[in-house]
């Protein structure tokens, strides 16, 4: 066998060497493990590329594993949430959230079972294998799921939080990750409630309002803003279903709101803000920035963000845009 699951692979080492963010998914339900919750866990043969291999060396009876049948893999674990365990199931997002869109409407979604859906290598970051593992849209179709929350934690800490408060989170939930390489945002001892937005400053020129991989170099981009004497807030929007209204609120006090996204500005994070924004009386212009409405092209990671301008000088590039 070769591709992204195998050991021996350059696909393997290409995907897995230097991604500690995943580590933090295993941790997450070794942690609910131990406080007693019943979960289990499984994956579409990616459990090397996910990291879940940490977890079924600990938990074996804990973990299944499904090959590469992601659509039974949704199924089933909506079938383990009605025999009382918490089931959470991961695969590449591309094939989570569209491929098996109809499963987690009709088994999971509509059925209201406490499933908890992990889709990783969002985005563009599965660049080399393009536009069929590339997901730009996982948000707008999940987002549109009645019930299920969506969550696009910004980094491995962040991610390790929200798993430990999924335990009393009634809802299913679509969990939005990286591939593991995402810059540390936040120390380890975070702090996680969903549907609250984090906010690591306002702004009376422009907000920032990130998500998932955009967080850090948002951040980035804010500074160098600053040196220039803007004034530039950030909040990171980590629960993008159910929304922080408050927060979005609290952003258009600025001139100007910047949503950065990993995802097609349609249906994404920046939607989701503009129905906030439309809704409610306020004075700034929003600009949504991420990859506009097209198939992403295929190029290494680090050049398809510097392409995209989804990195610190492509972000900071747009908010002089917008700010001009």
């Amino acid at each position: 066998m070769t591709g992204p699951d195998n050991p021996a692979s350059w696909q393997y080492r290409a995907l897995n060497e230097l991604n500690p963010g995943l580590d933090y998914l295993s941790d997450g339900l070794c942690d609910l493990v131990d406080d007693g919750h019943p979960v289990v866990a499984g994956t579409a043969d990616l459990q090397y590329s996910n990291g879940l291999v940490a977890f079924a060396q600990r938990h074996a009876d804990r973990f299944l594993q499904f090959g590469i049948s992601e659509q039974n893999m949704v199924s089933a674990a909506a079938g383990l949430a009605t025999a009382g365990t918490m089931p959470f199931v991961a695969t590449f997002a591309s094939f989570l959230a569209l491929l098996c869109c109809e499963q987690i409407r009709m088994d999971v979604a509509y059925t209201k079972l406490p499933v908890r859906l992990i889709g990783h290598h969002t985005g563009i970051s599965l660049g080399f294998y393009g536009t069929s593992h590339h997901a730009t849209e996982d948000i707008s179709v999940m987002r549109a799921l009645a019930g299920l929350t969506v969550v696009s934690p910004a980094d491995g800490p962040q991610l390790r939080a929200a798993i430990r408060a999924s335990a009393d989170w009634p809802e299913p939930i679509y969990f939005r990750i990286g591939r593991g390489r995402d810059p540390q945002v936040y120390a380890d001892d975070v702090s996680f409630e969903f549907g609250r937005a984090i906010v690591h400053a306002d702004g009376d020129d422009l907000t920032i309002i990130a998500c998932g991989s955009q967080v850090h170099p948002a951040l980035e981009a804010a500074e160098a803003l600053r040196a220039d004497g803007l004034s530039v807030g950030v909040i990171d929007m980590a629960t993008i279903k159910p929304l922080d209204v408050d927060a979005v609120r609290r952003a258009s006090k600025s001139r100007i709101v910047l949503t950065v996204e990993e995802h097609n500005i349609l249906g994404g994070l920046g939607a989701a803000v503009a129905e906030v924004m439309a809704e409610g009386p306020t004075g700034a212009r929003l600009v949504r920035h991420g990859i506009h409405d097209e198939y992403s092209l295929i190029a290494p990671p680090t050049h398809l963000y510097a392409h995209y301008g989804l990195n610190a000088p492509g972000i900071e590039r747009i908010a002089r845009e917008a700010v001009a």
